[in-house]
């Protein structure tokens, strides 16, 4: 036993008065009790105790040292809530609400990546493209393109992302591959229904706004099914950003268009206002804000590659 453990040990003997009820709350015997308040006493040098068959006395040695023997049975037990505390905060559900396809960007590091290093972490995924009142609705976290001036939610910047003009190499095969916007008006484009002016495509090239009118055989209001028409070769499409990354980079798509800019949408990890996030909460949070980091690094790195 260590010195620090003696003191303890001192500490619960005098608050249970004797040898054999400290001993019992220490989980050892009577003389291995004893054995460790001799060995304090001759590690001090000192007398600590005045022992009888009916009580114990402290000396003047053992009433000057028994409040530091108290603050460090007092510190453990502090040590040991505190953990148990983390235990608990480390344990329990997660509700999150994202869009459709972002969620599906990153559910598979969710399933391996995430949940292999914090098993105890149930994570509920809410993929929707409505916003939920958070705090009304029960969610812990929310990713969002918007938060508005809502002072009861906390929002910490993940990403800015643009749409990317992008089609498959056997579509280009077949029908050439657009140099300018105004080209695509020529094209099969897949459109987006989200959009109201899904027909109207927008580009800038550095002050010059791009105004381009397109039309082609499919249109739906998830960018997941766009991608999936654009690699089967159906058309050309616009995507965001952080849904290409593996697309792009084995080549089954194809970043077109790339000295005409699209705007940038920023994109926020949203929760409500509160004193401090569980801790389980707060390790997702990171695991998020560490995934768009390095798909963002990923994507640069692409981009610069491509443009060597």
């Amino acid at each position: 036993m260590s010195e620090m453990d003696d003191l303890a040990a001192f500490a619960v003997l005098i608050e249970a008065g004797s040898f054999t009820l400290a001993a019992q709350q220490l989980g050892c015997s009577k003389g291995q009790l004893s054995k460790r308040i001799s060995l304090l006493e001759t590690r001090f040098s000192v007398v600590l105790l005045q022992r009888t068959t009916r009580r114990l006395s402290l000396t003047a040695a053992g009433a000057a040292l028994l409040p530091q023997a108290q603050a460090l049975v007092v510190q453990v037990e502090r040590a040991r809530q505190a953990l148990a505390r983390l235990k608990d905060d480390m344990a329990g559900p997660v509700r999150m609400t994202v869009p459709v396809s972002l969620g599906e960007t990153f559910f598979d590091g969710l399933l391996l990546e995430f949940s292999g290093k914090y098993p105890e972490v149930q994570i509920e995924l809410d993929l929707n493209n409505n916003f939920h009142d958070l705090s009304r609705d029960g969610f812990d976290l929310a990713i969002r393109s918007e938060v508005g001036k809502d002072e009861r939610l906390v929002a910490r910047p993940l990403l800015a992302w643009h749409e990317m003009t992008c089609a498959s190499p056997a579509y280009l095969e077949q029908y050439g591959e657009p140099q300018t916007p105004q080209a695509l008006a020529e094209h099969r484009c897949l459109l987006n229904s989200h959009y109201s002016g899904r027909e109207e495509w927008l580009y800038h090239q550095q002050h010059e706004l791009l105004r381009v009118r397109v039309s082609g055989p499919f249109a739906s209001n998830h960018y997941s099914l766009l991608k999936k028409a654009a690699l089967a070769g159906a058309g050309i499409a616009r995507l965001p950003s952080y849904l290409l990354q593996t697309e792009l980079a084995d080549g089954r798509l194809r970043w077109l268009l790339r000295d005409y800019q699209t705007r940038r949408m920023p994109m926020y990890l949203v929760h409500p206002y509160q004193g401090g996030l569980p801790k389980r909460t707060q390790v997702l949070a990171d695991y998020l804000i560490g995934w768009f980091k390095r798909s963002g690094e990923a994507l640069d790195r692409l981009s610069l590659a491509r443009s060597v």
